[in-house]
């Protein structure tokens, strides 16, 4: 999948394509049915198939203060797209000044004049343009007037008949369901990043970790996990069974929020690497001990129990 920051010099093989646009905060089920349509009709009219996102999200320009809360920062949501068929991604740096380019402008500068988009597929609740004027209707009227198909996607509903959402998955993971956050994803939830070299506590105590900094990533519910956590190499990517504690370590004082995860049978050294750790299954709240060998024993029982949750889930 080729990437473009810039929607004004795209190829001759990437324009007149069909285009899903949207934020796609977690490439949830919903999103993939949005760009899923744009790529029914490229493969029905045998044009090309892109994405047009925005980075960082606009909520982060916005609200600058507002704590973390991205389901999938931009490398693993460029991941999850492309693993999906997409041709090329097109990520426009969202900032005060493409906020206030107005939404009939939007249209006819980028989508027109950029891509020449034939094709053009949002989700229904989609808004775009200088504070948020533009929405499928604009969409489909300048679309009649500037030759290019659009449509709408409606809501996506779960099994329960609920809007499948990035609000809700942001919810259930801050409820400690990380299994019903991954029925609205159609995945497990990850959270990844580089292997921080950390004061290698755990390796002194027989429970060596390999810990990750949340940086922008959205805070599921404090505690320990059980999880599947494999270096990042695509396809060949190895995963393997474990537990993480997430939170602030206050049996040392700890004071970042940090993933520290434990992987059974491990004993590579993996510091500066890629590392993706999904969540399947909540244990336990974080909590102090009175010392160290307290906090050993808690461990041996967690490591037990993730052992009988990770033998009955598949990835």
């Amino acid at each position: 999948m080729r990437i473009y920051r810039h929607y004004d010099d795209l190829p001759e093989d990437h324009r007149r394509g069909a285009i899903a646009i949207g934020n796609f905060d977690g490439v949830h089920r919903g999103h993939r049915e949005v760009i899923n349509q744009a790529g029914k009709y490229s493969h029905e009219q045998g044009v090309p198939w892109g994405v047009l996102t925005f980075e960082p999200h606009p909520r982060m320009v916005f609200n600058k203060v507002e704590p973390p809360f991205r389901i999938t920062p931009f490398h693993t949501k460029a991941r999850h797209i492309e693993d999906m068929g997409v041709e090329f991604l097109v990520v426009l740096h969202f900032d005060a000044e493409l906020a206030k380019i107005t939404a009939a402008d939007f249209v006819e500068q980028v989508l027109v004049g950029g891509f020449d988009a034939s094709y053009v597929v949002s989700g229904f609740n989609f808004s775009f343009g200088h504070k948020g004027a533009g929405n499928t209707a604009l969409l489909r009227e300048m679309g009649d007037q500037l030759g290019f198909i659009t449509n709408g996607i409606e809501e996506v509903l779960d099994d329960e008949g609920e809007i499948i959402s990035s609000t809700r998955i942001r919810q259930y993971l801050a409820d400690a369901k990380p299994n019903l956050a991954a029925g609205l994803l159609g995945r497990w939830f990850e959270i990844e990043g580089r292997v921080s070299e950390g004061d290698r506590r755990g390796r002194t105590i027989g429970f060596p970790t390999a810990n990750i900094e949340l940086d922008t990533n959205a805070r599921p519910a404090i505690g320990v996990y059980a999880i599947r956590a494999g270096i990042d190499r695509g396809p060949d990517t190895v995963w393997h069974d474990g537990v993480a504690n997430l939170g602030y370590r206050p049996t040392f004082d700890g004071k970042n929020c940090v993933l520290e995860a434990h992987l059974f049978n491990f004993d590579q050294d993996i510091y500066g690497a890629h590392l993706r750790v999904a969540l399947l299954k909540f244990i336990r709240p974080e909590q102090k001990f009175d010392g160290v060998d307290e906090l050993k024993a808690q461990i041996k029982k967690d490591c037990s129990e993730a052992e009988i949750i990770l033998a009955e889930e598949h990835m």
